[in-house]
């Protein structure tokens, strides 16, 4: 591979991590942005007394639906956070346990993945971590034409 040839390959992938930083720290924001609200949003119910039981059973289920979906939302900010840190550190794309690239596809999909598929399912099955779930939102993924040459 010549010199300019490498160069422009460096270009193109400099700037598709660039892509999927501005990508993760939007979904940072909305993420941050979300638990700010549910947290806000269970300081008042506990703030609120009275009504009746039937209030206090609704406001107790409602609660509890907000503070799992917070517990899932800090997770994935856990993630956004992880990957952003690889890719300061230039293991971006490169599988955790084997040490391989791990597929652009995946990394389209699952921004913040940091296994390939197969370590990653040999880790659901030995019950060694939960999954790395697809994000909730989509407003933040690539469209289009995008790629991603990570080599």
């Amino acid at each position: 591979m010549s010199k300019k040839s490498s160069s422009k390959g460096s270009k193109k992938k400099n700037q598709n991590l660039e892509q999927i930083k501005q990508l993760l720290l939007k979904r940072r924001e909305a993420l941050r942005q979300a638990l700010f609200g549910q947290l806000g949003a269970l300081r008042q119910a506990d703030n609120r007394g009275g009504g009746d039981v039937v209030d206090a059973a609704l406001d107790a289920e409602q609660n509890e639906l907000s503070s799992q979906l917070a517990e899932v939302e800090g997770r994935e900010l856990d993630l956004i956070e992880r990957a952003l840190k690889r890719i300061e550190s230039g293991e971006y794309g490169i599988c955790e346990v084997c040490g391989e690239k791990i597929p652009v596809g995946r990394l389209k999909i699952l921004p913040y993945a940091t296994m390939c598929v197969k370590c990653q399912r040999e880790a659901e099955l030995e019950g060694e971590l939960g999954p790395q779930f697809p994000v909730s939102g989509t407003d933040y993924l690539p469209t289009g034409d995008f790629e991603l040459d990570l080599s």
